[in-house]
């Protein structure tokens, strides 16, 4: 049996959720271990795809004084014995750890009780418990390095179902993560006015936080834009988009390789290692993205981007960047 461990956050928990869905089309339910903080209660606790799911009240380590990372540690090594019981309870024999601090008990288990442990690391730059864990892993999983045994990051299929070559700028969508951004959002306001006069359509993700006030804003000025809190149907609305203005998460910017739509990426500069700048610089070293940092990100900068950019190379080429079925090999690699 294998369990499943990690998250905090939707790139996080995105993995697990397409790992357990591709272990279920093979009859396997496996064990989720998880944080009470963070969003995994609220994505996994009544997900019945699960054999069982286990939330730890554990806390991060990071940016703690000193006596706050020993009493974290501490906390952590008693919930790692925990995972003896559910280790022995389930038979488990591998665990997964798409890494954050939900994972650290049962990765921390999986040494203490001699499992076989498997990384999965969404970003460019390797989180703090995925370096301290890679020796003592059998794999590591990576969109980004050479090595990795499993390069495509596992995209859901409706990704790249609904992806096309971009060779006309008629839509832009912007998109600020699951959370909404603060800053993509008045980026978007300052925007839209000179989009829609040239006759670009917006597309405009906000987050539940601000939506009510640009709803109330968009109609004031009397601007024809498609807004949304959260989209759940991200494959249709991305598919509508020419080019995007968002954040660089790892979910969200493989999701854009995905459907092959162009971007001007900026990162959100407080990410944990400044991760979301290295996604971005992955891709802009390849010629397939724009990066701009938000200090930079001023509206003319952008403007000028936008009346520049090569759509269909980028569309084009990105698709040599991610193949569909990763959540399949990587599971294949699993049970080999």
């Amino acid at each position: 049996m294998i369990v499943l461990t990690g998250g905090g956050t939707g790139g996080h928990l995105s993995i697990v959720r397409s790992l357990k869905e591709e272990l279920n089309k093979r009859g396997i339910k496996p064990v989720f271990i998880g944080s009470t903080n963070g969003q995994d209660r609220e994505w996994f606790l009544k997900d019945e795809g699960f054999g069982a799911t286990y939330f730890f009240n554990t806390k991060g380590v990071v940016n703690k004084s000193k006596v706050g990372k020993l009493l974290s540690l501490a906390n952590i090594f008693l919930y790692s014995l925990k995972c003896y019981l559910i280790f022995k309870k389930y038979k488990i024999s591998k665990i997964v750890s798409v890494g954050g601090y939900s994972a650290a008990p049962a990765s921390f288990g999986a040494i203490l009780f001699k499992k076989e442990l498997f990384i999965h690391e969404q970003n460019a730059k390797m989180g703090t418990l995925n370096q301290k864990l890679k020796p003592y892993a059998k794999a590591l999983f990576s969109s980004y390095e050479e090595s990795s045994p499993i390069k495509d990051y596992p995209v859901r299929e409706d990704f790249f179902k609904s992806s096309r070559a971009r060779e006309k700028l008629e839509t832009i969508i912007f998109l600020g993560g699951s959370q909404g951004a603060t800053f993509i959002n008045n980026l978007a306001k300052e925007l839209a006015p000179k989009l829609l006069k040239k006759g670009i359509k917006v597309i405009h993700q906000c987050g539940k936080r601000e939506f009510k006030e640009l709803q109330e804003y968009y109609k004031k000025e009397a601007l024809q834009v498609e807004l949304y809190d959260f989209i759940k149907d991200m494959p249709s609305i991305l598919a509508k988009a020419d080019l995007a203005i968002s954040r660089s998460g790892a979910s969200t910017l493989w999701e854009l390789c995905a459907n092959r739509l162009p971007a001007i990426f900026i990162p959100y500069p407080h990410a944990a290692g400044n991760h979301q700048y290295h996604n971005a610089k992955f891709l802009e070293d390849k010629d397939l993205a724009y990066l701009i940092p938000q200090k930079l990100a001023k509206t003319d900068k952008i403007i000028k981007i936008i009346n520049d950019i090569d759509l269909f190379y980028i569309s084009s080429n990105l698709s040599n960047i991610v193949k569909p079925n990763g959540a399949t090999k990587i599971i294949n690699f699993l049970l080999r």
